[in-house]
């Protein structure tokens, strides 16, 4: 898996890149004004997700390689995909664009501890002896915070112009994951049915449970049914570049590891088309 491991990080800074085009300031002061939808969204993501990934695999005694897998899959923020299908949900978009935005800034520290909690506690101990936590950070800002600020300064001087091409960055970011799914599932095509039989399974449930989990608790706290559809979609659409990412930095090109992440893109994808099929005329 050699071409997708030295492409992952250049796909990812370009996806975050068209983030950051979309972002205003506004996009982070408005969790002020709106704390409580932000705070739903923010928890059900960040600490519910993992901790229904973990149940998962204690139920389903899930084996750790594949684990771990899920684990960071779950540990991933949602991706730009999930303001577009929020979009088509008739959800809340300036939500969703907010959450992505802020747990994105703030995964390259939630996601390294995430995993590297979920190694120890799964007995994983093929970790690279030059992978650290910190180390794992400092890559992820370098391709996650960094290209986000770059977009963001690209905006404010070249405004009109980015609100004109915005679609398209939407559109070239969709394009950018196929991309990267595609050579890894090239690359390994001989073993990677098994892999998805082995992984397909847990990460089927967890999508589902977790957008269901995440709707009601919306339903329970959060504002509308604007605001419900958008948690429930940033819950269960995960930056899956990201999580190819770290995968391959800390796992090399050992695709066990990444086989969760691709099975649940797969799976996302129909779920989440066939959940804004069901509540996008729902008000």
């Amino acid at each position: 898996m050699e071409v997708a491991t030295k492409i992952a990080p250049i796909i990812l800074a370009l996806i975050m890149l068209g983030l950051g085009l979309g972002l205003k300031i506004e996009d982070f002061t408005r969790v002020l004004k709106a704390p409580k939808d932000f705070l739903v969204g923010f928890f059900s993501q960040l600490i519910i997700l993992p901790l229904v990934a973990y149940l998962l695999i204690i139920i389903l005694k899930t084996p750790p390689e594949i684990a771990i897998g899920v684990m960071i899959i779950a540990a991933a923020p949602g991706g730009v995909t999930s303001n577009i299908l929020t979009k088509f949900a008739k959800g809340d978009v300036a939500l969703s664009i907010t959450l992505t935005a802020i747990i994105s800034l703030i995964s390259i520290i939630t996601v390294p501890f995430i995993i590297f909690t979920s190694a120890d506690l799964f007995g994983i101990t093929n970790i690279s002896q030059n992978i650290s936590m910190t180390g794992i950070a400092l890559k992820m800002f370098l391709v996650v915070t960094v290209p986000v600020i770059l977009g963001m300064i690209i905006r404010k001087f070249a405004e009109n112009f980015v609100n004109t091409k915005i679609q398209m960055f939407e559109k070239l970011n969709i394009v950018l994951f196929v991309i990267i799914f595609i050579v890894a599932f090239y690359e390994e095509r001989e073993s990677f049915i098994d892999f998805l039989m082995q992984a397909g399974l847990i990460v089927f449930i967890l999508n589902i449970t977790m957008m269901f989990v995440a709707y009601y608790l919306a339903k329970s706290f959060a504002s509308g049914i604007k605001q419900m559809k958008c948690i429930a979609l940033e819950c269960g659409l995960q930056n899956g570049t990201l999580a190819i990412f770290v995968s391959t930095q800390i796992f090399g090109t050992d695709i066990i590891y990444i086989t969760p992440t691709a099975a649940y893109a797969l799976i996302m994808y129909i779920t989440g088309l066939i959940f804004v099929y069901l509540l996008k005329d729902k008000v």
